[in-house]
């Protein structure tokens, strides 16, 4: 068999490729490149989409978390709860705003924060809590959500992949105050370069959040507050708004290369993927557990399976967050996920016999 990549972004864009270059044609013939129709209509869609008030698009995922903080006037001197077990962009958005990240070990199955740890990190200076939806699979947000609305907490989701993702029949990053969304290539639903959706609830914060991504202007050319220069493009709202048509379905794709992939590695070693009960996943890593991981790794690449580790190294133990303070030990189930885990090739064009030739390699390992 042919080598299997991690992800063919290459096979999504040939399967709608009509639909893509007549999108750019459209954007081409009218001239407009930034904050056009073509963002407005995203805008409004992917905001019905997800089932929220309002959706600001902006030039990243990053973007999309720190300009949510900011807008909740998250400032330096405040502390920011997140989960160590996460890409590094969570935490450095949380930087950005001059806030202090605060570090919580994460649930072990569901790889998430664990809602019981964030409870004890809460100090007077806590201004927000950013629950990360990882691969795929929602957080859990009830006991967050309690103990947030009873000490006056902002709620920060971070959807980055969790592209319609539900939660107790919710779509992911309505449960919150904010939410923010990646249009990064690979996720679930991607753009062709950086981009990025904050979406909302309530017209204050979206009010704050337009103007912040553009300078603080509210009338062009007045800066009413200190901004930045965040903008999603127009060319990839295009291209968003053709996807969007399809987010669902490939969405069910991916679940149903999930249970294959479950129900052939089911009596090994590995440890799979939860899927909660409160939680529709999206799988946007199928990411499975083996305390040989590196070893497996290296088997499968001779196989030609292309495989990552997402993340091979927590937050807290990186060399550029050592000023946060935490020693190795501090997070232990953070630590031993990021010892085990390790990310098969997961998109919706995957066949059912690639799965079964990884799945055929893992078990001969």
């Amino acid at each position: 068999m042919n080598e299997i990549p991690i992800i063919d972004l290459k096979k999504q864009y040939e399967s709608i490729q009509d639909e893509l270059d007549e999108a750019l044609k459209r954007v081409f013939s009218k001239g407009i490149y930034i904050l056009g129709d073509q963002v407005d209509a995203l805008e409004k869609e992917f905001a019905k989409y997800c089932n929220a008030s309002h959706a600001v698009g902006v030039a990243s995922g990053t973007d999309a978390l720190t300009l949510s903080l900011l807008s909740c006037d998250v400032k330096a001197g405040d502390e920011v709860i997140a989960p160590s077990h996460t890409a590094v962009a969570t935490i450095a958005a949380i930087e950005m705003t001059g806030a202090k990240p605060v570090l919580v070990d994460i649930d072990i199955e569901r790889y998430t924060l664990d809602p019981n740890q964030v409870e004890k990190a809460i100090t007077e200076k806590t201004r927000a809590i950013i629950p990360v939806h990882l691969y795929g699979c929602s957080a859990d947000l009830t006991s967050i959500l309690q103990v947030a609305r009873q000490k006056n907490i902002f709620v920060i989701e971070d959807c980055a992949q969790a592209h319609g993702a539900k939660f107790q029949g919710q779509r992911a990053g309505t449960g919150g105050d904010m939410a923010a969304f990646s249009f990064y290539p690979t996720k679930n639903l991607g753009a062709f370069g950086d981009g990025g959706m904050v979406i909302t609830n309530n017209s204050s914060l979206a009010e704050k959040c337009k103007r912040l991504r553009q300078y603080g202007w509210k009338n062009r050319y007045i800066s009413e507050v200190k901004g930045m220069n965040s903008r999603l493009d127009e060319l990839h709202a295009a291209m968003l708004r053709v996807k969007l048509k399809y987010l669902d379905a490939w969405n069910q794709l991916r679940r149903d290369l999930a249970n294959l992939y479950i129900e052939l590695l089911q009596n090994t070693e590995i440890i799979l993927p939860m899927q909660p009960n409160d939680c529709e996943h999206v799988f946007h890593q199928f990411v499975i557990r083996h305390p040989k991981r590196d070893a497996l790794k290296d088997f499968l690449y001779q196989k030609g399976i292309h495989t990552l580790i997402h993340y091979p190294v927590p937050v807290h133990l990186q060399p550029a967050y050592k000023n946060l303070g935490y020693a190795k030990g501090s997070l232990p189930n953070t630590e031993k996920v990021a010892d085990e885990v390790l990310s098969l090739p997961m998109y919706p064009e995957l066949t059912e016999e690639q799965v079964k030739f990884v799945c055929e390699c893992i078990v001969g390992f």
